[in-house]
């Protein structure tokens, strides 16, 4: 299990050229792996990683890393607006909430009270929730046919 996330995570930072200059990437990656190497050793030994619940485990590893790693993102952005210092690009921010970390955007917007007054960042934010929502809803409509 832990070899196949391995080998999801960072095929897709290779087909996908956004998620390579992505920098919170790896971090996501290694939470997603990470966890995977736990519950292998310590719940279960997979014996078919191309199981419906390899499936739906990988994806809620994805789910809760990405909107970790999407706050974790947010934080160091507003501590180097503070500080006057290099800043998260903007596109690091959406390719993450794109990938699903839109609450954990959400979460820390309004934590540590950041990016919330720029109306084209929002407008982006929300357009990422939208668009996430439509590749969901067309993945899954694939799947059905």
């Amino acid at each position: 299990m832990t070899i196949a996330f391995t080998f999801i995570m960072l095929g897709l930072a290779a087909l996908i050229y956004p998620l390579r200059k992505n920098r919170f990437y790896l971090l996501n990656a290694a939470i997603v792996i990470g966890a995977a190497y736990f519950v292998e050793t310590h719940y279960f030994r997979v014996q078919n990683i191309f199981s419906y619940k390899i499936l739906l485990l990988f994806l809620v590893f994805q789910i809760i890393a990405v909107n970790f790693t999407t706050f974790i993102a947010y934080g160091i952005d507003k501590r180097a607006a503070v500080k006057k210092a290099w800043r998260v690009p903007e596109n690091d921010l959406h390719m993450l909430e794109f990938l699903g970390g839109w609450i954990g955007a959400f979460l820390a917007q309004k934590i540590f009270r950041h990016k919330t007054a720029k109306k084209s960042f929002q407008n982006m934010y929300k357009l990422m929730i939208v668009l996430e929502f439509a590749a969901v809803w067309l993945i899954v409509n694939l799947l059905k046919s």
